[in-house]
């Protein structure tokens, strides 16, 4: 099973990639061509973007509680 870091990084990858999708929708529709295939990628990629979201919540809470102090130091 994944560690939180490698979730964490995975979503924010994902989120660069939604974004330039998004980006490439735009230009296709200024340019007329049809973008139906294009948005269904985009829907399963934020679905995708969910369940991996799921997963490091999940991860958070099987994580024991460090403290902190003000600073952010480990005790």
């Amino acid at each position: 099973m994944p560690d939180l870091d490698f979730v964490r990084a995975e979503i924010e990858h994902m989120r660069v990639q939604v974004s330039r999708h998004r980006k490439e929708i735009l230009q296709l529709q200024r340019v007329g061509i049809s973008t139906a295939s294009a948005e269904l990628l985009l829907v399963r990629m934020l679905a995708k973007i969910d369940a991996l979201c799921e997963q490091r919540e999940k991860l958070k809470c099987e994580q024991p509680a460090l403290r902190r102090v003000l600073g952010g130091g480990k005790w």
